[in-house]
């Protein structure tokens, strides 16, 4: 926040530990410009942004890597243990292992890729479950 007597507050908080942290501003002699201060704001938008959007791409990944590991517990579960043929287990372990393999493949992947990839388990496995 820049206030009219142009001290920039600045707040911080990381997302993933919850740590904040807060920096005031002012623009005293040998201080940064109002240009400059509004340069910095900018970045500091723009950088939010990447962020963001970094933080979305890493919880798409890890709800893929989360439901292919799922499934594959799910598989050998005790209590589905004659409900699931042979034929749909290799099947879905072969698309569980060809998805977790790509993950590993595709570290760059976006975020529509990711969610292209989890329709592609859920149209194997969706089917399989609702027969059980």
């Amino acid at each position: 926040d820049l206030d009219a007597n142009s001290i920039l507050n600045v707040n911080a908080t990381d997302k993933s530990t919850s740590k904040s942290s807060k920096i005031t501003i002012t623009n005293d002699k040998g201080r940064l410009s109002q240009e400059e201060i509004e340069k910095m704001v900018a970045e500091a938008e723009r950088y939010k942004a990447d962020d963001e959007k970094h933080a979305k791409k890493i919880a798409a990944k890890n709800g893929l890597e989360g439901l292919a590991y799922s499934i594959k517990n799910t598989l050998y579960d005790e209590k589905l243990k004659g409900k699931i043929s042979e034929e749909d287990k290799t099947r879905v372990t072969k698309k569980v292992d060809e998805t977790l393999d790509w993950i590993e493949k595709n570290e760059a992947a976006e975020i529509d890729e990711l969610e292209h990839q989890k329709k592609e388990l859920e149209g194997v496995w969706n089917p399989i479950m609702q027969k059980v």
